[in-house]
């Protein structure tokens, strides 16, 4: 008796998108891409894999993504430990280092793709899901930091989202950062008892992410701990201050969120976070911050850097929620026939329809009329172009209007010569 192969399914965390729903995604990748251009922005495309220790160099050790997320491996052939990329920003940051892409001039970037991290699949949360990653590499000052703020802003707008608020703090210099983590740490000690198991681990090797806790009984220890702003000098405040008084003059409303951080090194001065209550626990859609100190970090000469990354599944789920989205097309026009010498001048009328810069689906296989036109009009084609005995006798095609085809009374259909056909389909759907 044979082995019975047990049915695959996707891995857990890991989604297919089906036709239908992959059209929505291409709409709002179309999007995003047009937005990012308008501002400048140029698409830089780096690996899936890179060597592990770009991670736990630039992402740092001491963190959740590192210390339990990451999808790493050894490379059978060399021995290499090797990582399926968690997030982007380390990446293009070692693509410019290796290619000194900004000792020229600084570079706008962005890339579209997956990324991947273990860890409890939900609403929002998947181990590969999409990002938008924004980097402006090579920019020092606080005008960069406010035009990615309103860069964002000016997406939800064109995206119709309205339920998204926008929280800012400053992280200042990394000796005001250590001030600040002196008198953290001393805080935190007074309450050693009280903290949970993160919080303890995390005590002398990253308390920032202390104050990051989502554990509601710590939400008051986190409340009342110090402040970084409070140790923030002149220059970094001057830089804050640039930020806001930016957005200020452009109308954007914000909350400074002392306890918005980002727990690792390299990050200073300008955090922010753009946060929703539409989706659950996943409020966040998209988080950046300036990061002058990773370039350095990873090898590369000092410069400056600041940018963001946007959660597409998390957009797109908001996306829908603000509109609902209509089906897309498969195509423009569906060409229906019946009989041999129909069937190939159908396929012939498909090249030319496609030679016009039409969609054309022709039906392939055998078919009555009826169930032909049923797949044309599932397809969400404009028209249908009908080919049988009587067309290829008179040197015509029926074009059937699929969009009126629901009004009662409506005009239809009509009888077009092959040679005029394409020049007429274009004009009616330009028309149209």
């Amino acid at each position: 008796m044979a082995d019975t192969f047990q049915k695959l399914a996707a891995i857990r965390g890991m989604n297919d998108v089906l036709p239908g729903d992959a059209a929505r995604w291409e709409r709002l990748e179309s999007l995003v891409r047009d937005w990012l251009r308008s501002y400048g922005y140029r698409n830089l495309r780096t690996p899936v894999l890179e060597y592990t220790r770009l991670f736990t160099r630039g992402i740092g050790e001491v963190t959740d993504i590192v210390e339990k997320e990451m999808y790493s491996f050894t490379d059978s052939l060399n021995g290499d430990s090797l990582t399926m990329r968690p997030e982007f920003t380390a990446g293009i940051v070692r693509a410019t280092i290796e290619h000194s892409l900004i000792y020229d001039r600084p570079q706008r970037v962005f890339a579209i793709g997956p990324v991947f991290r273990h860890e409890r699949p939900q609403r929002g949360r998947y181990r590969q899901f999409h990002q938008i990653d924004v980097e402006a590499l090579g920019f020092a000052g606080p005008d960069i930091d406010a035009e990615l703020i309103l860069m964002l802003a000016r997406l939800w707008k064109i995206l119709g989202l309205t339920d998204i608020r926008l929280e800012l703090n400053s992280l200042g210099s990394a000796e005001e950062r250590l001030a600040h983590r002196e008198a953290l740490i001393a805080y935190l000690e007074g309450f050693k008892d009280q903290l949970d198991e993160d919080g303890q681990r995390r005590l002398y090797t990253n308390p920032l992410r202390v104050l990051d806790t989502k554990n509601p009984a710590l939400q008051q220890i986190a409340d009342d701990a110090p402040r970084l702003l409070d140790f923030l000098g002149e220059a970094s405040r001057a830089h804050f201050d640039g930020v806001r008084r930016r957005l200020d003059d452009a109308g954007i409303a914000y909350r400074i969120n002392p306890r918005l951080v980002r727990g690792l090194d390299y990050y200073n001065l300008t955090v922010f976070e753009w946060v929703t209550d539409r989706l659950g626990a996943q409020g966040t859609v998209c988080g950046g911050g300036r990061y002058d100190g990773l370039i350095q970090l990873l090898g590369g000469k000092p410069a400056p850097a600041v940018g963001f990354a946007i959660g597409m599944e998390r957009l797109l789920d908001l996306w829908t929620q603000a509109a609902e989205q209509e089906a897309e097309p498969e195509c423009d026009v569906y060409v229906v026939h019946q009989g041999e010498a129909a069937s190939l001048r159908a396929a012939a009328v498909a090249e030319t329809l496609r030679d016009a810069g039409l969609d054309v689906v022709l039906h392939c296989g055998a078919g009555k009329f009826g169930a032909q036109m049923k797949r044309a009009d599932a397809s969400g084609a404009a028209f249908a172009v009908i080919l049988g005995d009587d067309e290829i006798a008179a040197g015509q095609a029926t074009v059937k209007d699929l969009r009126q085809a629901a009004q009662p009374g409506a005009d239809n259909q009509r009888r077009l010569p092959f040679d005029g056909l394409a020049e007429a389909l274009v004009d009616a759907l330009a028309a149209g």
